[in-house]
């Protein structure tokens, strides 16, 4: 499947809840309002979604959230979408609070990779920022994926005042095969008012601990991360930096909201409405699904935040 523009669509990020077990201050540091059951897609309705995806050549998906691991049966879902036909990858974003008991059986049922958020390496600084003193929960949660063989990456969001913050993280990819990614933080929801550095900015902190910190050519996933390598890492270091080097012309995804909007750009608002479909004229899902990919816009315009159409949070997204 191809868009207005030539990019190739082969990633769809599948949120299947909105809800959160953290209260992370740039994401939903208040909550979201509880939605009727019936709002959320189903796993039926997903499953239906990621099958005509697959037939339009969308054959790698990310489980997300809020936090994909509190809706229960999430274990099984990805286990019916591993199965699907012609589906070539599953992966799974976690905050990694219930990662621990769940991921030797996740490994076990052929999950590719699992991407754990982790935004502080002490426990004072992870309290501060999620709202609760999980840190040794989200430890447990690493090193069970590791020993079950899980492709392990971390997310950690470049918030102001992180600087002291950084290197810390970044150790976690010495000893182990663990990426590090350090990801720009997006204007949109509660991350719009907390901007920290760049990737500029935060590469220099981090040269100062490994000097010979270099570039890679290395595609180590489905996504626009760019990594690092440095002598004295196992890992690589990455860096999502949608705000300050733009890479909108090599986007490759959709995401489907946990309410069933179809977003083809995570700035703007407008969402193909795929809950309407399934529940009304499910023979026209293939063809909404085209048409909404084909019309996916050229470019991102976090630049010009007066330009931003999205006004709900990242959990609700599937951020």
């Amino acid at each position: 499947m191809r868009d207005q523009f030539g990019r190739t669509i082969d990633y769809m990020r599948l949120s299947i809840t909105d809800r959160c077990n953290l209260r992370c201050r740039y994401c939903m540091p208040n909550g979201v309002q509880p939605l009727p059951h019936g709002d959320i897609l189903s796993y039926e309705e997903l499953l239906q979604v990621a099958a005509a995806a697959v037939t339009l050549g969308i054959t790698r998906f990310k489980v997300t959230g809020g936090e994909p691991l509190v809706r229960r049966g999430c274990v099984d879902f990805v286990r019916r979408l591993k199965a699907l036909p012609g589906v070539e990858q599953v992966t799974l974003t976690t905050n990694g609070l219930l990662l621990a008991p769940l991921a030797g059986e996740l490994a076990a049922l052929g999950l590719d990779g699992v991407n754990i958020s982790l935004d502080a390496a002490d426990r004072r600084s992870y309290a501060a920022i999620t709202g609760f003193d999980g840190l040794d929960a989200v430890r447990a949660g690493i090193d069970a994926a590791l020993a079950a063989g899980l492709k392990t990456k971390l997310n950690c969001v470049l918030l102001a005042g992180c600087e002291d913050r950084l290197v810390p993280l970044a150790r976690y990819a010495e000893a182990r095969p663990i990426d590090v990614r350090f990801i720009e933080v997006m204007p949109i929801g509660a991350g719009a008012a907390q901007p920290g550095p760049g990737r500029d900015a935060a590469l220099a902190l981090l040269r100062a601990a490994w000097p010979n910190l270099h570039p890679v050519q290395e595609r180590r996933g489905n996504g626009p991360a760019r990594y690092y390598a440095a002598d004295g890492l196992t890992g690589r270091i990455g860096f999502i930096d949608a705000v300050s080097h733009k890479f909108c012309a090599r986007c490759n995804r959709v995401r489907l909201t946990s309410t069933g909007p179809l977003k083809p750009c995570l700035c703007y608002e407008a969402a193909a409405d795929l809950r309407a479909v399934l529940r009304g004229n499910p023979d026209a899902l293939t063809q909404t699904l085209r048409q909404a990919v084909f019309q996916k816009p050229r470019a991102h315009c976090f630049e010009d935040r007066t330009a931003i159409t999205e006004r709900r949070g990242m959990s609700q997204i599937g951020g």
